[in-house]
């Protein structure tokens, strides 16, 4: 049974709550941090690359691979046929395989492999393969998975109350629609795994993952081996956001097999170009609805439809399509409302988890709902947004049956309106755009509301493992990984809190398998709540076996000594924490010990989805404002002022961090990360020269974030809140502000204009505003 943290103490130094850098900064601006590719090649090593589809759906009609075979340095080639166990990587359902068996299904997917004592050699020997195709109809887009009914996944429904008839009988009636694109995750670290094969049987796999766990246990089926005989071990990844969570699966396996098959370690590491077309994206959707409100704009009636695009198998997509029904009410109250979800196959790779998982999509969805109404009755959105708040008798049930208990939302949004001067500058940008018949300024004012917590149940637990060596010094372990977040600093913060020693007292150690076994992905937000408790937890129990020990001897209560400054005092007798340790060992005291966490109060019905999916909400809020050239659609952020809520922060600098990094990753989202796949299922923005993340220049000179100092009324790791994923969705303000912006261009009716707004869909937006009807 887990225990709560204690209350944090003032001491000298304490080791939460801090200001303190990245465990890795110093080798990351050296350039001395070791990823899995640069880790010492071993002796033998071969290089793996995989031959691929050229097709996005078809039957293989014949495959001749003895040029692949013949060429110079090939050492294996490996089809299904090959696969000792299962040929499949599935994280949820057995629909992924390793190596396509007579079938292709998107353009990219796996077909063999080839193992040769050079990447060149691997390389060039996979471009000659002959494989003869029967091509078949290629569901691409929604559309065309809609009018084909093609499904991967059953639609699922969530209702309340009767939205049909609230609609009809509201004041105000509008229809509208939404399509979003998706997005490449553009880690800098590509996909990447180094299989070593050892004694009976036994693989070591080196691998750039955020779920060693699960690719411990693909692999192992893949091999036809137990799981104990597959150790994953990852110290640190360049990048995840979600794009190796269960897409490292696949190269990890693929390496495995290799290894396997020849005796030799094998390393698969993919370009640029290769890893974009291969992996998953952010699900794309396009979004319907039908809404019916009151004059103040209140929402009385809505009924709204998220279609997504979902490609070739599940992967993630169930769990990530209910996270956005879950997030379609964002901070509204819905008191009659239909959300249905319709999970489409197409002919592309399997889109995948990515930072929100869902989220964002849903609460762009309400958002433009939102939006739609305030313009419809001239008023401004954030006044709109007011009026539909969570809050007052019968107004704090999420459509999925969760009460909101803590509806922070309307103190955040009134200190961050009174401290942008958000009223003040509309005036101004108002006074702007009627002097200013090309460029427009917009502004937006939105909130965040994100549910914390694994919305499939069982995923939410950790373990950690803690050694106290008897010089004093800590080693730690633990099941999340270190993807450039700072995981691993904060939870060594809070294993140094425990004991009273500096952080330089706690060793990180990498994250592996034969270590803490059965551990979740380090995902939804939840890597320091989960792992910074079992660690807590494990710390704490090597710190009452302490306590004690030393009780007995000095013959003081346990709760009179005080673990602070590297040293254990009572009244006025002190040790040195160091002295401490060596005289537990000497008494043959253990001190080692694991830990374990599951998250509480987390319990939803997997077939209605009502319940409480979460253990608690993140909340923000973010203020954008735009110019937009209305000749070109050319557009520039101008200032972005953010307050958000992290809890009492383990660790703020690292926090900011994430909220400046989530709001740029999101604003690329919404503004211009396109992804174009041409009709025969070919992903035409494979590479940077085509395909355009947020650069140093896109971030604006006015960028101001502050962080809520507020406990979490939950019990987390010392009352902090989870920053990884919400502060993405901030990032909808800057959407917003460029529809105001468009909307101030003239002309009347809705704002038609789709995500991401690159500068095309502006200036078609702009032109269909002022010029409605126009072809």
């Amino acid at each position: 049974m887990s225990r709560p943290p204690p209350p944090t103490t003032a001491v000298p130094f304490p080791a939460v709550h801090r200001e303190i850098m990245h465990d890795s900064a110093h080798l990351h601006v050296t350039g001395a941090a070791r990823y899995t590719d640069d880790m010492p090649d071993p002796a033998g090593l071969l290089h793996v690359a995989i031959g691929q589809s050229a097709k996005a759906h078809a039957r293989i009609l014949s495959m001749n691979l003895s040029a692949v075979s013949a060429f110079p340095g090939v050492v294996a080639v490996l089809t299904a046929r090959d696969v000792p166990g299962r040929n499949d990587v599935g994280p949820v359902l057995p629909d992924d395989p390793i190596f396509a068996e007579g079938l292709v299904e998107y353009v990219g997917q796996s077909l063999f492999a080839v193992a040769a004592e050079t990447r060149q050699a691997a390389r060039a020997a996979a471009r000659l393969a002959r494989v003869v195709y029967e091509e078949r109809p290629a569901l691409v887009t929604i559309a065309d998975a809609r009018k084909a009914d093609s499904h991967v996944l059953p639609p699922r429904r969530l209702e309340r109350g009767d939205p049909d008839g609230a609609i009809t009988g509201a004041p105000h009636r509008l229809a509208g629609r939404l399509a979003m694109g998706g997005q490449d995750h553009f880690y800098l670290e590509g996909q990447v795994s180094l299989a070593t094969p050892g004694e009976d049987g036994d693989m070591h796999i080196l691998c750039s993952t955020q779920h060693p766990s699960e690719v411990q246990h693909l692999v192992a089926r893949a091999l036809g081996r137990p799981d104990h005989a597959v150790t994953v071990e990852v110290r640190r990844m360049g990048g995840g956001f979600g794009g190796k969570e269960t897409q490292a699966s696949l190269f990890a396996a693929v390496a495995a097999l290799v290894a396997d098959r020849t005796g030799r370690a094998a390393k698969l590491r993919l370009d640029r170009d290769d890893d974009m077309v291969m992996t998953g994206k952010r699900h794309d959707f396009e979004v319907g609805y039908q809404v019916g409100f009151d004059d103040a704009g209140r929402i009385l009636g809505l009924d709204i439809t998220l279609e997504s695009r979902c490609g070739m198998s599940a992967d993630l997509s169930g769990a990530i399509n209910d996270r956005a029904m879950f997030h379609c009410d964002n901070c509204y109250f819905l008191p009659a409302v239909r959300i249905t979800s319709y999970r489409y196959k197409t002919h592309t790779v399997s889109n995948t988890a990515f930072r929100g998982f869902g989220g964002p999509q849903g609460m762009l969805a309400i958002e433009q709902v939102i939006d739609d109404v305030a313009r419809h009755l001239g008023r401004d959105p954030l006044t709109v947004r007011w009026a539909n708040f969570y809050g007052g008798p019968g107004r704090d049930l999420t459509p999925y049956g969760m009460q909101v208990t803590d509806f922070i939302a309307p103190d955040i949004i009134d200190r961050l309106e009174a401290s942008s001067r958000y009223r003040e500058r509309r005036a101004a940008i108002a006074a702007f755009n009627a002097a200013s018949p090309v460029l427009k300024r917009g502004i937006a004012l939105t909130p965040v509301k994100f549910g914390i917590s694994f919305t499939t149940s069982f995923l939410n637990q950790a373990g950690a493992l803690v050694h106290l060596y008897a010089d004093g010094s800590v080693m730690l372990n633990h099941g999340g990984t270190e993807m450039g977040q700072g995981l691993f600093t904060k939870v060594a913060q809070v294993v140094a809190d425990v004991f009273g020693i500096g952080l330089k007292g706690v060793r990180i150690t990498a994250t592996r398998t034969d270590k803490v076994p059965n551990t979740s992905a380090t995902a939804a937000s939840a890597g320091a709540d989960m792992n910074g408790m079992a660690a807590f937890n494990a710390a704490r129990t090597i710190r009452d076996r302490l306590a004690a020990f030393l009780a007995s001897r000095w013959e003081v209560a346990v709760e009179d000594l005080c673990f602070a400054d590297d040293r254990v005092t009572a009244g006025d007798r002190t040790m040195d924490f160091a002295d401490l340790a060596r005289q537990a060992y000497l008494a043959r005291l253990s001190l080692s010990a694991t830990g374990f966490y599951a998250t509480p109060k987390i319990e939803v019905d997997k077939e209605t989805l009502i319940g409480r999916p979460f253990y608690y909400f993140a909340y923000g809020a973010a203020v954008s404002e735009v110019v937009i050239d209305t000749t070109t659609g050319e557009n520039k952020l101008l200032a972005v002022d953010i307050l958000h809520d992290c809890g009492t922060s383990l660790n703020p600098a690292l926090d900011r961090g994430q909220v400046e990094g989530g709001f740029i990753q999101g604003m690329g989202w919404l503004t211009m990360e396109e992804l174009v796949f041409d009709a025969q299922g070919h992903l035409r923005t494979h590479a940077p020269s085509t395909y355009k993340i947020p650069g140093c220049g896109d971030v604006p000179a006015h960028f101001r974030v502050e962080l809520i100092n507020r406990p979490n009324p939950e019990e987390t790791i010392h009352r902090s809140k989870a920053v990884g994923e919400p502060p993405l969705m901030l990032a909808i303000s800057t959407f917003q502000a460029i529809r105001d912006a468009v909307a101030a261009a003239g002309g009347g009716g809705p704002v038609m204009l789709d995500a991401p707004a690159t500068p095309e869909r502006i200036l078609m937006a702009v032109q269909a505003r002022r010029n409605p009807g126009a072809p």
